[in-house]
Parts: structure tokens; C-alpha cells; sequence
């Protein structure tokens, strides 16, 4: 039946009981599946994630300069890394980095979220930031302006103050 119409038999759901097929074209069926996993990865976002470094004795404007890039990244809508490297025997002040790591998210607390709080791995001290909401790119659009044919609503002429009302 498939060959007298020129297409192929193509088994759908192999798994199902009984098996599905289709009667249909072969290639043009694979170009449509492709076409389709294609759409569907453009549509997804990626989740960019930004590293920042601190030290356990990072100065006050060190720390304002990299709360300041955070703030920028978490309006893009990226993720954020913060850790504490400790080199050497700098590993001895781990409170400090762990009251660092704190007094940064509650910096950024009402930009973002934290996913995970300071945790230590090896000489670093991690926490992971998530931004509260979307990026504003994806702001409300604004209404579309009247076609050039299309005629505006009147404003209705309102008396002026010294005019007497009758």
C-alpha cells in the first residue's frame, strides 16, 4: 500500500501495544523531527555563572568593588559563585571568610537568592547566589502606535476656569 503511494511505512512507537506506524515520507518526517529538537533548544536559556574570588582579609573597597559587579551580574540575570580561596596558612581564619561569604549575600539579599550556603571544599569557601526574578530584558512590551490611517480618539473640550457654567 505504502510503495503504490510512494511513501514509506514508518514505525512511530515501537514500544506501544500494538506497534503504531504511519504511512508517510520518510525524510520528510526526520526533517520535521529535527526541525522540532532545534526549536526546542533555542528555546531554552542558558544559566550563565560568574565567579568571584575573595581572600579571607579582602579590604572594604575590594569588597564594595566586587558587591558592585555582583549587583550588575544578578540584574543580567546570571548566577554567582563567591568563594574564599585560602592560600598558605591563611586557611587558620576560616570564620573570616564564612562571616565575609554572609556579609555579602545579605548584601545582595534583595537582588538575590541564596542557593547554598558557605560551605568549605578544600582551600575554598563557597556560596552560590540565584537571582530573584528574570532579567528586565524580557519587559513588558509596549503598546504598538496607531497606523497613520487610523484616526485618534478626541479629547472631550472641557470648559475653561474663568468660562461661568450655565
Amino acid at each position: 500500500m505504502a510503495e503504490q503511494q510512494g511513501l514509506d511505512l514508518v514505525e512511530i512507537s515501537p514500544t506501544a501495544v500494538p506497534p503504531v506506524c504511519r504511512v508517510i515520507d520518510y525524510s520528510k518526517f526526520k526533517y520535521e523531527q529535527k526541525k522540532r529538537t532545534r526549536e526546542m533548544k533555542a528555546k531554552q536559556t542558558k544559566v550563565i555563572v560568574k565567579e568571584i574570588r575573595f581572600g579571607p582579609n579582602t579590604d572594604d573597597h575590594d569588597y564594595a568593588f566586587k558587591l558592585k559587579h555582583a549587583q550588575e551580574f544578578l540584574k543580567e540575570g546570571a548566577k554567582i559563585k563567591a568563594y574564599v580561596h585560602f592560600v598558605g596558612r591563611s586557611i587558620v581564619f576560616k570564620e573570616r571568610g564564612e562571616i565575609l561569604l554572609l556579609k555579602f549575600a545579605q548584601a545582595l539579599e534583595d537582588l538575590a537568592k541564596v542557593e547554598q550556603l558557605p560551605k568549605l571544599e578544600g582551600k575554598r569557601m563557597f556560596l552560590y547566589l540565584a537571582p530573584k526574578v528574570a532579567p528586565s530584558a524580557a519587559a513588558k512590551p509596549k503598546p504598538a502606535a496607531p497606523k497613520e490611517g487610523e484616526a485618534k480618539p478626541k479629547a472631550e473640550k472641557q470648559p475653561a476656569k474663568n468660562e461661568a457654567a450655565e
